[in-house]
C-alpha cells in the first residue's frame, strides 16, 4: 500500500507541472518563451523561439505574421558568413500573392524595442531603416558575434534548433551587391509552422499520467480484493 501511495504522490507532481505550464526545456535561457516557429527551407529547417519580455510588441507582430502564413514563399535575401542571414520583407520577398489580412499586418512598422541582449550567433534581430521605429517584417539571424549592433537593433528571439542549416547557408556561393552579400541560389522558405513546447510536453505527460493512473487503479483493485476476500 505504501508503494501505491508513493506512486500516487509522484503522479500528482506530474499533474501539477502540467497544470501550471512549467517546463525545463528552456530554463537555460530565461528570456525564451514557450512558442516555437519552424522555417522549412530548401536547405533544412530552422527553429526559433521568442523573447516576449524583451521585445513584446516585436514578438506579437512577427508571431502574427507567422500565424497568417506571411513568410511562406519568402526567402533569405542576404547571407554574410559570420555576420547575418537576413529574411526579406514579406511585402516584396514572397513569390505568392498576399491576401488583405496579410497585407494589413505586413504593412505595419514596430517601435524600436532596443535592449541589453547581446548580438551573438543564433540571435534574431529586426531589420530597419535609419528611423529606429521603421522595423517591419525583415529580420536577421546572427551568424556570429556582432557587438556593434547591440542596442541599435531590436533583439526578439533566438534559434533553438537548426544551427547545421545555418552552416549550410554560410557555405553557399554568394555575390556582393553594394553593402549586401547575397546568395546566388534562392534560399526559399517553403513552409512554416509553430507550436508550444509547454503544451506539447504536457500532452505527453498527460498520456503517461493516464496510463499510470490506470495501472495504479488496477493495483488498488487487486489489493482490495486480496484484503477483503
Amino acid at each position: 500500500m505504501a508503494v501505491l501511495l508513493r506512486r500516487a504522490a509522484a503522479l500528482l507532481v506530474v499533474a501539477a507541472v502540467c497544470a501550471d505550464g512549467a517546463s525545463t526545456f528552456y530554463s537555460s535561457d530565461p528570456n525564451l518563451g514557450s512558442a516555437r516557429v519552424v522555417f522549412q527551407t530548401n536547405f533544412g529547417d530552422i527553429e526559433f523561439g521568442f523573447f516576449p519580455h524583451v521585445a513584446p510588441k516585436t514578438v506579437e507582430h512577427i508571431f502574427k505574421l507567422v500565424r497568417l502564413g506571411c513568410y511562406i514563399t519568402n526567402h533569405f535575401f542576404r547571407v554574410d558568413k559570420g555576420f547575418v542571414a537576413q529574411v526579406a520583407d514579406v511585402m516584396s520577398g514572397r513569390t505568392a500573392p498576399m491576401n488583405e489580412e496579410q497585407k494589413k499586418e505586413a504593412e505595419k512598422t514596430i517601435v524600436g524595442e532596443f535592449s541589453s541582449v547581446k548580438h551573438v550567433r543564433g540571435i534574431l534581430s529586426m531589420g530597419r531603416h535609419s528611423d529606429p521605429d521603421s522595423a517591419g517584417s525583415s529580420f536577421s539571424i546572427l551568424l556570429g558575434n556582432s557587438p556593434h549592433l547591440d542596442g541599435q537593433y531590436a533583439v526578439f528571439g533566438r534559434v533553438t534548433k537548426g544551427d547545421d542549416t545555418l552552416t549550410k547557408l554560410e557555405r553557399l556561393p554568394t555575390r556582393r551587391e553594394g553593402i549586401f552579400v547575397m546568395p546566388i541560389e534562392r534560399i526559399n522558405i517553403l513552409s512554416t509552422y509553430y507550436y508550444d513546447i509547454d503544451l506539447e510536453s504536457c500532452e505527453a505527460e498527460k498520456s503517461i499520467l493516464r496510463r499510470r493512473l490506470s495501472e495504479s487503479a488496477s493495483e488498488v483493485e487487486r489489493w482490495r480484493r486480496k484484503c477483503f476476500a
